[in-house]
């Protein structure tokens, strides 16, 4: 039986171990944390084709500029000397062109929409206990810019395919009655699902221990050693693991590790927020707040807020004036929503690890025959871990993959 060691323990990696298992591999996952926190438990639990865009958009750069001292702002970055992050910036702003963008839309859109469908097979098998609906996801915005704005991508998005809605004040009323005065209306995105990262995460997991993946927790990767062309062993802070095919899917984390062997995947960490109110908010459907640039998602139990990027490194550290923004944010959209001092104490952070173009990097190494990478999903990794980890299936095996992948490919910024 072929034997698989994969790097990471996040969504990725275990829908990967998911795919990997159902075709009967032997599969080893290390990762240096006990897999119970970090971005892929706290996040927004969108399956988003309605996030068409990638993040590295036309203006993005100027916006950020603006935001840069502004540690409150949704997009900050933080000044720093720092040649990895200069080369990224670079990167970024190569790849924020309409042509690029345009370049983009069809594959992030296919990616999603196939994710999606995933989700709902995964959850139809009856062999995972987790909760996921689609209820769509509606875009909310108090301003006439951003009518403007949503109205522009919702039309792209009907373009697409997509069933996306614009709802008037009254409209939106109808369907979400707690949404404040100032709400101007929304685009509605049936298209969209949601479900509880956490409760997800938690079933796989449990699932792929009870059919043999061995799990090494709490375990850091310190080297990755290669012979020739191909990988011999992985060495953690306690052993040594040998494999027939290695996946690298740290996240936040693959940069460097890639770097061990001579491979440029620029991956920045982008922080990203969370609190949950466990209480009744009478919020029925998920939302972006589009000019806070949050998330709402009522979940199994409790109301999710989630938001802000902010670039600073790999580190954790919750600044307590950004959570406040994000409370401040639900005050505004919401009637009667409040979310207290404590509830914001409550708060977590994880690091979601952006590529310069908003497109992940999923393929197999070609200096590096027996390795499979796949990371760099940005805010996007919750809602494309089932088809990533079938891609990396397919990779693995040399079957067609289940879309083209070229524009994914792992050396594109060498």
């Amino acid at each position: 039986m072929k034997k698989v060691v994969i790097i990471g323990g996040g969504v990725i990696g275990l829908c990967s171990a998911y795919y990997l298992v159902k075709k009967g591999l032997e599969v080893t996952v290390v990762d240096k944390d006990d897999i119970t926190t970090g971005a892929s438990f706290i996040n927004a639990g969108y399956i988003t084709p309605s996030h068409f865009v990638p993040i590295a958009e036309p203006g993005m750069i100027t916006q950020g500029i603006k935001w840069m001292f502004n540690s409150a702002s949704p997009f900050y970055i933080k000044p720093r000397l720092d040649t990895d992050f200069f080369k990224w910036s670079l990167n970024f702003k190569k790849s924020a062109t309409h042509q690029k963008v345009a370049k983009a839309i069809p594959i992030i859109k296919e990616l999603n929409l196939k994710s999606r469908d995933l989700y709902f097979d995964m959850l139809a098998q009856a062999e995972l206990n987790f909760h996921m609906e689609r209820k769509g996801l509606l875009m909310l915005f108090n301003s006439e810019k951003n009518l403007e704005h949503e109205t522009k991508l919702a039309n792209k998005g009907n373009e697409l395919g997509l069933q996306v809605t614009m709802l008037n004040q009254q409209e939106l009323r109808e369907v979400e009655p707690v949404v404040a005065n100032s709400v101007l209306g929304a685009a509605y995105y049936e298209c969209d699902a949601h479900g509880t990262p956490n409760q997800f995460m938690t079933s796989l997991k449990a699932w792929l221990a009870s059919n043999g993946v061995q799990f090494y927790l709490n375990e850091k990767v310190k080297d990755i050693i290669s012979e020739g062309n191909k990988i011999s062993k992985v060495i953690t802070t306690k052993q040594e693991l040998t494999a027939d095919e290695f996946v690298l899917a740290a996240g936040s984390w693959t940069f460097q590790l890639a770097k061990k062997l001579g491979l440029n995947i620029p991956i920045q960490a982008g922080k990203g927020y969370s609190m949950n109110v466990e209480r009744p908010t009478g919020i029925n459907y998920p939302a972006i707040l589009t000019e806070a640039k949050c998330a709402v998602t009522p979940m199994d139990g409790f109301t999710r807020f989630a938001g802000t990027m902010e670039l600073s490194g790999i580190n954790t550290r919750i600044l307590p004036h950004r959570v406040a923004a994000i409370a401040n944010a639900a005050s505004t959209y919401y009637k009667d929503v409040s979310i207290t001092e404590e509830e914001q104490k409550q708060a977590t952070s994880g690091l979601r690890p952006v590529s310069p173009d908003g497109l992940p990097f999923i393929g197999k190494s070609s200096k590096h025959h027996n390795l499979t990478i796949a990371s760099g999903h940005a805010m996007m990794g919750f809602s494309l871990g089932p088809i990533t980890g079938k891609l990396v299936e397919e990779l693995i095996f040399d079957k067609k993959t289940s879309i083209a992948i070229k524009s994914l490919a792992l050396n594109r910024f060498y």
